[in-house]
């Protein structure tokens, strides 16, 4: 009798995004992606510039976000900001929107 090896399902290098934490720095737009299973990803919008309006920034951040969970959960998200708390700073929440077939994760 032959056994055939199992294999693993891998884990994508890069967790599900439940969050999105942006502010903007006299260097630029700087951003912080919380994971749900507790991880962060941080750092700055590279094609942003610094003068670019608040609205600007987060529909680049979101996009981000957005490539990200699809490129590696094959997952549809949608990113909702809240409303400002404090000058310089907004917070999103990510959620699912659709699951393809093939998803991982």
């Amino acid at each position: 009798m032959v056994r055939r090896k199992r294999e693993k399902k891998r884990r994508p290098p890069f967790g599900m995004p439940k969050g999105i934490v942006l502010l903007t720095t006299p260097e630029g737009w700087r951003h912080s992606v919380l994971t749900a299973e507790g991880g962060m990803l941080c750092g700055h919008l590279a094609d942003v510039p610094v003068t670019a309006d608040p609205a600007e920034a987060r529909a680049a951040a979101a996009t981000m976000v957005m490539g990200l969970a699809h490129d590696f959960h094959k997952v549809r998200v949608n990113v909702t900001w809240d409303p400002p708390r404090e000058p310089g700073s907004w917070t999103a929440q990510v959620t699912i929107a659709s699951t393809s077939p093939n998803a991982c994760g």
